[in-house]
């Protein structure tokens, strides 16, 4: 979104009012998906990579910064939720604050480190660092190599809902996708996402203004990864398990691939291209690995005739902020 036009959009109090109907819209649609026959763990799952793209897209969309390692948060989240529910025996609000913590503390380390670079390089040394970790998680003894931790305990959230029941599972994930959204849609419209989105602009501008940039992108850096970092812990009790997938590079692409899709530095447009992904996944796995190519020429072809992204293209067509 660098037009002028679609930064006075979102600046405009019509634009905060579309953006609340539309997510007002979105989270009725979302809560009556267990009553519409619906298969409930394909949107649970789409859920938790839509919260994933969300966060990326904080970084990249609003702040300017390409990561290529956002896998690791993910992992490191999957692993220590993982590892808290089965081995520790934590009920699952600690599990899912242990994970998110994990992806916390990783992103102040990764972010301190890397945050100093700019451009590819930052993407390089993120890419590195993702790495770095999926080569020491498939050494560690806890998370059990390429097998994973499998068969993780649901239980019961706060002694009283069981995660065990599907419709119950699905409002928990629904409600900590709400959250998540909810808090990366108040970040970009306050003072602190003004300033990200200047230094997307023009960086040098906002040294010149009298703004350390390096601390806000790092700020940027570690609620994008925190927040991954939950997607993660949620992602934990859908599948019931943690393994080197969701740590590998080729997922750090695919979160981008969802960005793209759905509309790079829109508010619902990684949502949208999670469900798009997702939806690929789920029911065109009988292609087998025929999947990758069908995602390969969706995303050419997306680039090539979508080049904001689909809800970015929505927006743009009808003036609104989406």
């Amino acid at each position: 979104m660098t037009a002028m036009t679609d930064s006075a959009l979102q600046a405009s109090p019509r634009a905060m009012r579309d953006e609340m109907v539309v997510f007002g819209l979105i989270a009725v649609l979302l809560a009556i998906v267990p009553w519409t026959g619906i298969y409930p763990f394909f949107v649970m799952q789409a859920l938790c990579f839509a919260l994933l793209a969300c966060a990326f897209n904080l970084l990249i969309g609003y702040g300017g910064l390409l990561s290529f390692g956002h896998a690791m948060f993910l992992g490191t989240a999957g692993y220590c939720s993982a590892h808290a529910l089965k081995v520790w025996g934590l009920p699952p609000e600690l599990g899912i604050l242990t994970g998110t913590a994990a992806a916390a503390v990783l992103g102040v380390v990764t972010g301190f480190i890397s945050i100093r670079r700019q451009g590819i390089y930052f993407s390089m040394i993120t890419l590195a660092l993702s790495q770095l970790l999926y080569f020491i998680y498939l050494q560690a003894p806890f998370t059990h190599g390429e097998d994973g931790i499998q068969g993780i305990p649901q239980g019961y959230l706060f002694g009283v809902f069981n995660l065990a029941n599907t419709t119950t599972l699905y409002y928990v994930i629904l409600v900590g996708f709400l959250c998540g959204f909810l808090l990366i849609f108040r970040t970009i419209n306050s003072p602190f996402g003004e300033v990200l989105k200047s230094i997307r602009e023009n960086e040098q501008r906002a040294i010149s203004l009298g703004y350390k940039t390096d601390q806000y992108k790092l700020l940027a850096f570690i609620l994008s990864g925190t927040l991954a970092g939950f997607a993660g812990a949620l992602k934990v009790f859908v599948a019931q398990n943690a393994s080197l997938t969701d740590v590998h590079w080729s997922m750090s692409g695919e979160i981008v691939l969802m960005t793209l899709v759905g509309g790079l530095g829109t508010i619902f447009g990684p949502v949208v291209g999670a469900f798009v992904i997702i939806a690929m996944q789920q029911y065109l796995a009988s292609f087998g690995q025929w999947v990758t190519v069908i995602q390969g020429v969706i995303f050419v072809a997306c680039v090539l005739t979508f080049r904001r992204g689909v809800v970015g293209e929505i927006a743009h067509y009808f003036r609104l902020s989406l």
